[in-house]
């Protein structure tokens, strides 16, 4: 099993910044890629943007250089941010972090992000 814990998210105006966090724990050896999605009110969840182990990103087109991905952590980096700039009120969402493995998909327990004046 991979367990993951969120940090970040929270009320920002339109055009500000916030970074998001994951920590994975577990078997994390079992992981080949990381990143965040998210769901908005009404809506199905979608990829924000993920990361493979050897550093490839994908990122959804309506996050392109706005959002980055990143990893680091020295247990197969097992941590996971999201830098978001430029947020948008259509940023709104709740945002969960993802860990892919050969096996399932595992996720973190969302964490808010609003976009509002």
């Amino acid at each position: 099993q991979v367990q993951l814990v969120e940090t970040g998210g929270g009320l920002v105006q339109p055009g500000g910044s916030l970074r998001l966090s994951c920590a994975a724990s577990g078997r994390v050896f079992s992981i080949y890629a990381m990143g965040w999605y998210r769901q908005a009110p009404g809506e199905q969840r979608e990829l924000v943007a993920t990361e493979t182990n050897d550093g490839s990103a994908n990122y959804a087109d309506s996050v392109k250089g706005r959002f980055t991905v990143s990893r680091d952590g020295d247990n197969n980096k097992n941590t996971v941010y999201l830098r978001m700039n430029s947020l948008k009120p259509e940023d709104t969402a709740i945002y969960y972090c993802n860990a892919k493995t050969r096996g399932r998909d595992f996720w973190g327990q969302g964490t808010q992000v609003t976009v509002s004046s």
